[in-house]
């Protein structure tokens, strides 16, 4: 009798703890905005953007792109891929590391890379700019769900 009950108190404890907690997964799905930072402290680029994961690749489909800064280096037409690699999980907040590609439309095929760390409702990390004469640089940004 002694060891049934202990069997289920047993059971009890490892059911238990699951109960009333997300078993979701946290997700990067969702609108973004992002501040990037040049070396001198300054703002360089500002975006917005929606961000959706796609199965269990790594791959990021990047949609709504639109920036809010006057630079002839993105003018019109970018495209953007995105990857995020999931390295934790703790009741709904993502956390991980997360890489994206804007490539310009217009001439000069200048290309923003940014790489960085997810951690719940942010992403920050380092970016550079190469292309055309003009549009080089690099900093940090900061994405912040919106």
């Amino acid at each position: 009798m002694k060891t049934l009950a202990m069997t289920v108190l047993l059971g009890l404890g490892l059911i238990l703890p699951g109960c009333g907690t997300s078993s979701t997964p946290g997700s990067i799905n969702g609108n973004w905005t992002a501040t990037l930072t040049g070396t001198n402290g300054t703002q360089e680029f500002a975006f917005t953007t929606s961000l959706i994961a796609t199965g269990g690749s790594g791959m990021v489909t990047v949609s709504n792109l639109s920036f809010s800064t006057d630079s002839p280096c993105f003018v019109s037409g970018q495209t953007a891929v995105g990857t995020f690699v999931l390295s934790g999980n703790f009741n709904g907040n993502v956390s991980g590391q997360f890489g994206m590609s804007v490539m310009s439309g217009n001439p000069g095929g200048n290309t923003l890379s940014l790489t960085g760390a997810v951690s719940g409702n942010t992403i920050s990390g380092t970016w550079t700019l190469t292309g055309s004469s003009g549009c080089t640089g690099h900093g940090t940004f900061l994405m912040t769900r919106m």
